[in-house]
């Protein structure tokens, strides 16, 4: 006689079984996330990516080059966490950057970028999305021409950072993501898509 392998006793213990893996599963994975985000000590974040300068005005010319930058971070939260940061932006404009400008326009930024900033990351494991936002300073020079706005600006300037991306791994030390300093008194911002890599300083 052929045994019954799937009594009602087991249909009931099926889903209690399938909820305990599914838990012990989820606790495991946010577990590991959060400790990678709150793990007592700070970390060093090393970035670099293309870096890019557009004005404000609703034209097609910008111009591209190159980003570096590295943050001293706080985690404060599994979530939050605080990151002055320092770095380098190059940009000029390119005759095959822009080929609808106008000859005489021109966007360049060659600065040297310093600040602080707060980062909220979606505690979420393997693939979590961040938003920062600060303020800060660059030294150096920018010119923005256009049709509407002639401006060159030397020194030192004011510049709000923002940035959107991803933290990714099972510690979240690797980052990708668009970041940008937006200068008012120039009328322009520069930016880069960046990937950066996490290290724990102790």
């Amino acid at each position: 006689m052929q045994k019954n392998y799937y009594s009602p006793k087991k249909f009931r213990l099926l889903p209690s079984l399938g909820k305990t893996v599914s838990l012990a599963i989820f606790i495991a994975l946010t577990s590991n996330a959060a400790i990678a985000q709150t793990t007592k000590g700070q970390y060093i974040r090393a970035s670099i990516g293309y870096g890019i300068s557009a004005p404000y005005d609703d034209v097609d010319t910008y111009g591209s080059g190159f980003y570096a930058q590295g943050e001293y971070l706080f985690n404060l939260r599994t979530w939050f966490s605080l990151r002055p940061y320092a770095g380098v932006i190059f940009t000029k404009t390119r005759k095959d950057d822009s080929a609808q400008r106008e000859p005489d326009d021109k966007i360049t930024s060659n600065a040297f970028l310093i600040g602080g900033k707060a980062r909220v990351t979606a505690p979420i494991p393997w693939v979590a999305p961040y938003v920062e936002g600060g303020i800060g300073a660059s030294l150096g020079s920018f010119e923005t021409y256009t049709a509407y706005t002639d401006i060159k600006k030397n020194g030192l300037l004011w510049h709000i950072p923002f940035s959107l991306g991803l933290q990714l791994g099972p510690e979240h030390n690797f980052d990708l993501g668009f970041t940008y300093y937006f200068h008012p008194s120039a009328e322009q911002f520069a930016g880069a898509l960046a990937f950066g890599l996490s290290f724990p300083v102790d």
